[in-house]
C-alpha cells in the first residue's frame, strides 16, 4: 500500500472536512501518498484528482460541507462508469480508497470492490444517523443542534401566540434528527417514519396538553412521517382545534449546513484516523463506525442492509416528557 484515495459522496454532513483532514494527516505520518478525489464517484470518473499535503488540510476541521466537493453519479451505477473509474485508479496508481458517506456511498463502494477486488473502507457521513453498525454518523450531532436551535427560535414566537406550530426536520426514511430534536426542544409530540402515529393519536396528544392549559405545542415532525405531508397534517389539525393558530415551519437544509460540533469533530477525526490505519492493516469491505465509544467495524452488506432502529427508550422518554 503505497497510495491511497479519499472522496465523498451523496449529500454532505459536517464534519467531513474533519475527516478529509485525518486522512490526509494519518497517511502522510505513515509516509503513503493521499490523493483528494473531487465530487465522489463523478470526479472518479473524471479524473478529476489531486494529490493532498498536510499543508492543504489546513483551517478546514471547523468548516461545514466538504473541501471535497461531492455529487451523486448515475454514471457510477452503470458497468462502463465503474470501468472508467478503474482505469483511472491504474493510470494514477492508486491501491485503495476510503469513501465518506451514506448508504448510497457504501452501495457503490461494494459494488466495485465485488468487479475488482479493490480495496475500500467506508466512513459513515450522513446527517441521518441511519447506518447500521454504528452509534453515530459523521454530522448528525451537528443536525440535531442546529434543528433544535431553530426550535428554540420558533418556541419564543409560540409562546407569544396561542399556537400550534408543526415544524419539519429531515429524515425521509429514518427518524433520528426528528426524536433528539423533538426531546431535546421539549415538544408536544414527535412523528417518525418508525412509529405510526394516527391522527386520532396526534389529537389526544394534543388535547392532552391542551387540558393543562398550555398556551402553544410544538410538534416535531420527520420528513417522512407516516401521516404524510405537514401541510396536510397541519389543515387536519386545524379542523380539530378551530380556536387555535396553526403555523408550519421547514427547517430543511440549514441542517446540513454550519460549523461541526466539537462530538462531530471528534468522532470524524477518530474514523479517519482509524480508516487509514485500517487499510494498511489489509482491511476492506468495512465500514468503520463508533459502539459504546469504540471503534468498530461493520461488513458493507451489513451497513447496507440491516435496518438501524431508533432506541426503544429515546421513544419511552419522549412519550412520557410530552404528556
Amino acid at each position: 500500500m503505497k497510495k491511497i484515495a479519499v472522496f465523498s459522496s451523496g449529500g454532505d454532513a459536517p464534519g467531513m472536512n474533519a475527516a478529509i483532514r485525518a486522512v490526509v494527516r494519518t497517511a502522510n505520518h505513515h509516509d503513503l501518498e493521499v490523493y483528494g478525489i473531487y465530487r465522489g464517484y463523478q470526479g472518479l470518473i473524471e479524473g478529476d484528482i489531486k494529490k493532498l499535503t498536510n499543508k492543504d488540510m489546513a483551517n478546514i476541521i471547523h468548516r461545514g460541507g466538504t473541501v471535497l466537493k461531492t455529487a451523486r453519479s448515475k454514471e457510477f451505477m452503470t458497468v462502463e462508469g465503474r470501468r472508467k473509474a478503474h482505469s483511472v485508479l491504474e493510470a494514477y496508481g492508486i491501491d485503495g480508497l476510503i469513501a465518506i458517506g451514506g448508504n448510497g456511498t457504501l452501495t457503490g463502494a461494494k459494488v466495485f470492490m465485488e468487479e475488482y477486488d479493490f480495496p475500500i473502507v467506508g466512513l459513515p457521513g450522513t446527517i441521518d444517523n441511519d447506518l447500521y453498525g454504528t452509534d453515530l454518523t459523521i454530522g448528525f450531532d451537528t443536525a440535531v443542534n442546529t434543528a433544535i436551535e431553530a426550535v428554540d427560535k420558533i418556541r419564543d414566537t409560540a409562546d407569544s401566540h396561542n399556537r400550534i406550530f408543526f415544524i419539519e426536520v429531515m429524515g425521509r426514511h429514518a427518524g433520528f434528527i426528528a426524536l433528539n430534536t423533538g426531546i431535546g426542544s421539549g415538544a408536544s409530540d414527535i412523528l417518525i417514519p418508525e412509529e405510526m402515529e394516527t391522527m386520532d393519536e396526534l389529537i389526544s396528544a394534543l388535547s392532552t396538553v391542551k387540558s393543562r392549559r398550555k398556551l402553544f405545542n410544538l410538534v416535531i415532525v420527520a420528513e417522512g412521517s407516516g401521516l404524510g405531508d405537514i401541510q396536510e397534517v397541519a389543515k387536519q389539525v386545524q379542523e380539530k382545534f378551530p380556536e387555535r393558530e396553526i403555523r408550519v415551519a421547514i427547517i430543511g437544509h440549514l441542517q446540513r449546513g454550519g460549523s461541526p460540533t466539537a462530538i462531530d469533530r471528534v468522532l470524524s477525526s477518530r474514523l479517519g484516523y482509524a480508516a487509514v490505519n485500517a487499510m494498511c492493516d489489509g482491511k476492506k469491505g468495512v465500514m468503520l463506525g463508533i459502539k459504546n465509544g469504540e471503534i468498530s467495524e461493520v461488513p458493507f452488506e451489513d451497513a447496507i442492509h440491516k435496518q438501524k432502529r431508533v432506541r426503544a427508550d429515546l421513544l419511552q422518554v419522549a412519550k412520557v416528557l410530552a404528556s
